[in-house]
């Protein structure tokens, strides 16, 4: 496909495309949504800011157009309330017919609005499995009506521990359902997952599904750790143009350096788990609306933002595994835009930082860093 003109989808749909400005699909959007609308199962599997969501929200509503009822007929899946909220938006900016509603299943809101939606004959539920098994099992949600069923960061999900809540969600679906399968990786327990859920799926595999984004430059600080905050003021300094998203590992981190930042005179915000809902959600859309140019946040925000102006992000600590180091600076260079990734690697920490570049293939650009540097 060349531009979205070319899917075979409702004339309403293609305007509000249009009306969005996409125009070019990309690569993963067009090799999702051909076999997708025709019905068929798929597994795919890209790097994160490939444009997933909308490659299933497009044959979602395209079905839903031709599925009558007041029940459920998509169940969406993911694995954190940001990603949850965020395909919500995406699915209303989408939506040209007032009788799709969507819910929202997620814990740490309140139920009563959700259950009012889902009541109301929502046509559309996006889920977290935790929330969602809650109302399955006090008997407050019927799925028995799914035709599509979407696994969004299906790997993601297997890490925090709810694969029995997918297991019993899944077993209330109807078995003649459609499945859309998304991960970052494909090993033995997604490949597991595929075989359980999936019905002669459709592969789509768009570049390695474990390395960075070509979009971004990596560069690498060797500095101690009692240096890390000075250079990163220096870098914010340095660098005047765009936002910065930075991963810390704890949330004591996240609060130190987001309020050492803040006395300095610059504008950042935190998000990490043991801040409130609410205080997440005003985080989060302060930093996308552009009135912080700064987030602080652990690994709770990894796959959970999807914020297209990030030109910076900074990995304060180390993740411990490659897997989210890939996730953490996949929030820049997303689709055609370029971004930069800066890694600090203290003296305890370069074992993990050359174990990521031994499994990732890659060779980041070093840079030592004296005290007198960062003045």
């Amino acid at each position: 496909m060349t531009c979205f003109a070319d899917f075979p989808i409702s004339d309403a749909l293609q305007e509000r495309i249009a009306a969005l400005n996409f125009v070019i699909p990309t690569p993963v959007q067009s090799g999702a949504i051909p076999p997708a609308l025709e019905g068929k199962d798929v597994l795919a599997t890209a790097q994160t800011g490939t444009g997933k969501t909308l490659s299933f929200l497009i044959p979602i509503l395209e079905k839903l157009a031709k599925v009558e009822g007041r029940n459920p007929a998509a169940l969406i899946l993911l694995p954190t309330r940001e990603l949850a909220m965020q395909v919500e938006a995406a699915f209303k900016s989408l939506n040209t017919n007032p009788a799709n509603t969507v819910a929202l299943v997620v814990g740490g809101m309140a139920e009563g609005p959700q259950l009012n939606l889902i009541r109301r004959g929502a046509r559309v539920i996006v889920a977290t499995p935790g929330r969602l098994e809650d109302y399955m099992t006090r008997k407050l949600v019927r799925l028995d009506q799914i035709k599509i069923l979407v696994l969004d960061e299906v790997d993601r999900m297997l890490d925090m521990g709810f694969q029995p809540a997918i297991e019993r969600i899944a077993s209330s679906l109807p078995l003649s359902r459609q499945t859309l399968c998304y991960s970052a990786t494909l090993d033995a327990q997604i490949r597991e997952v595929a075989r359980q859920y999936l019905s002669d799926p459709v592969r789509i595999e768009i570049g390695s599904v474990l390395k960075p984004s070509e979009n971004v430059e990596l560069q690498t600080f060797e500095v101690e750790q009692n240096q890390k905050l000075e250079l990163l003021e220096h870098l914010l300094t340095a660098d005047q143009a765009g936002s910065f998203l930075v991963f810390v590992r704890t949330k004591h981190g996240a609060d130190r350096v987001a309020n050492r930042l803040i006395r300095a005179g610059h504008s950042a915000t935190q998000i990490h788990g043991d801040r409130t809902q609410a205080q997440r959600n005003q985080a989060l859309r302060s930093f996308t609306d552009g009135r912080h140019r700064i987030l602080v946040a652990t690994d709770v925000a990894a796959r959970g933002i999807d914020v297209p102006h990030v030109a910076h992000v900074v990995n304060f600590d180390i993740p411990k595994v490659p897997e989210d180091f890939v996730h953490r600076i996949g929030r820049t260079g997303r689709a055609s835009a370029k971004g930069i990734a800066s890694t600090f690697a203290s003296t305890p920490e370069r074992g993990d930082l050359r174990k990521i570049e031994r499994v990732l293939a890659i060779s980041m650009k070093r840079f030592r860093v004296k005290a007198a540097q960062t003045a």
